[in-house]
C-alpha cells in the first residue's frame, strides 16, 4: 500500500464511508486538532515522567484514534464498524484527575503555564484540546456527533490541567500563580 494515492492533490479527502470533502471542512478541522493533539501528548509521554502517566497518556492516545476515527467517519453513508468511546473512558479521566488533585495543593488563584519544558507540553496539549472541543461543538451545531465525544474531550482537557500541576510537583517546578494587576 502506497501512502500516497494522488486523490487529494485537488484539496478534497475521502471520510470513511465514501464521501469526498473539502481539506478546509469544519470535519476535517476536527480530526486534524484531534490527531495534532495526539501528538503533543505523544511528547509528553515521552518526557522523563512517573510510568504511571505514560501508562494514561497511552491509554488517552488511543481514545484520541477511537475518537479521530469517529470523527472522519461520514455519520450518513458510514456502515465500517468502528471503534467506541464509552462513559468508561470519562471515568477513567476522572478517577485520573481525581487521583493527581489528592497530592495538590488546592488552587488559589489561576497559574501561568510553564515553569518546566514538559509542564509546558501538558498546557500546550490542554490549549490544542481546548480548539479541538470548540471545533467538535461547532461542527455538531451541523452534523451529528455523538455527545460522548464532547464530553470526552472536554473531561481530557481537565485531565491535562491537572496533570499540569501534577507535574510541576513531580518535578519541583515553581508554580507562577497569575496575580492581575488592577
Amino acid at each position: 500500500m502506497k501512502v500516497y494515492t494522488k486523490k487529494g492533490d485537488s484539496g478534497t479527502t475521502q471520510l470513511i464511508g465514501g464521501t469526498r470533502i473539502p481539506k478546509s471542512s469544519l470535519r476535517i478541522e476536527a480530526y486534524g486538532t484531534t490527531d495534532e493533539l495526539n501528538s503533543w501528548i505523544g511528547l509528553i509521554r515521552d518526557q522523563e515522567i512517573d510510568p504511571q502517566y505514560v501508562d494514561q497518556l497511552l491509554e488517552i492516545q488511543d481514545r484520541l484514534f477511537t475518537l479521530g476515527a469517529l470523527l472522519a467517519s461520514d455519520p450518513e453513508t458510514s456502515k465500517m464498524k468502528l471503534p467506541e468511546l464509552s462513559e468508561a473512558d470519562i471515568t477513567y479521566l476522572e478517577k485520573a484527575i481525581d487521583a493527581m488533585d489528592e497530592e495538590l495543593e488546592p488552587m488559589k488563584s489561576f497559574v501561568l503555564p510553564g515553569g518546566h519544558t514538559t509542564v509546558s507540553y501538558a498546557h500546550i496539549a490542554r490549549c490544542v484540546c481546548r480548539r479541538g472541543e470548540r471545533i467538535i461543538t461547532e461542527l455538531s451545531a451541523n452534523d451529528p456527533v455523538s455527545p460522548i465525544v464532547l464530553a470526552y474531550v472536554n473531561r481530557l482537557s481537565d485531565y491535562l490541567f491537572v496533570l499540569s500541576r501534577k507535574l510541576t510537583k513531580d518535578l519541583n517546578a515553581k508554580e507562577q500563580p497569575w496575580k492581575p494587576r488592577m
